[in-house]
């Protein structure tokens, strides 16, 4: 497994893997948002690629350098590559670039109830759930850490 910069030849591969995950872990209206925002900030988004080079997912960051934060954003992997460590490889390096930025003092995730547990094994503490946010039983799970 390897991580690569964002291309827009990925968007459709992304594309097609993101609907893998509707809707136990996306709602469906969340697609165009997804799309539009790899157009908007492709230049924090890593793509996941297989041993095979195949894309098997993907994940982004947003840096909020006036209010000290950086969010990890987009994160999902394809299925058949649960628990293979893809979305810690991800997460770790999305936590090395933020690590760079000295004025970042604060990180975020925005989740849902079937990521907290995954997001909590890096130090993200929950904060805040809202019901139903992303959409019917998809519910907000706000979570945050301090940067090193």
């Amino acid at each position: 497994m390897h991580i690569k910069p964002y291309n827009n030849f990925d968007k459709k591969g992304l594309l097609e893997i993101f609907l893998l995950s509707v809707p136990e872990y996306f709602d469906i209206k969340e697609l165009d948002l997804f799309d539009s925002y790899l157009d908007k900030f492709h230049n924090t988004y890593f793509t996941f690629f297989s041993d095979s080079n195949e894309i098997i997912g993907g994940i982004g960051y947003l840096i909020h350098a006036e209010i000290s934060e950086a969010h990890i954003t987009w994160i999902f992997v394809h299925p058949k590559y649960f628990n293979k460590n893809v979305g810690r490889l991800g997460v770790l390096k999305c936590i090395e670039i933020f690590n760079y930025h000295k004025e970042i003092q604060k990180l975020v995730v925005r989740t849902s109830q079937h990521a907290n547990l995954f997001f909590e094994k890096f130090g993200y503490e929950l904060t805040r759930i809202e019901k139903n946010y992303w959409g019917e039983g998809l519910d907000l799970y706000y979570m945050e850490m301090k940067n090193n």
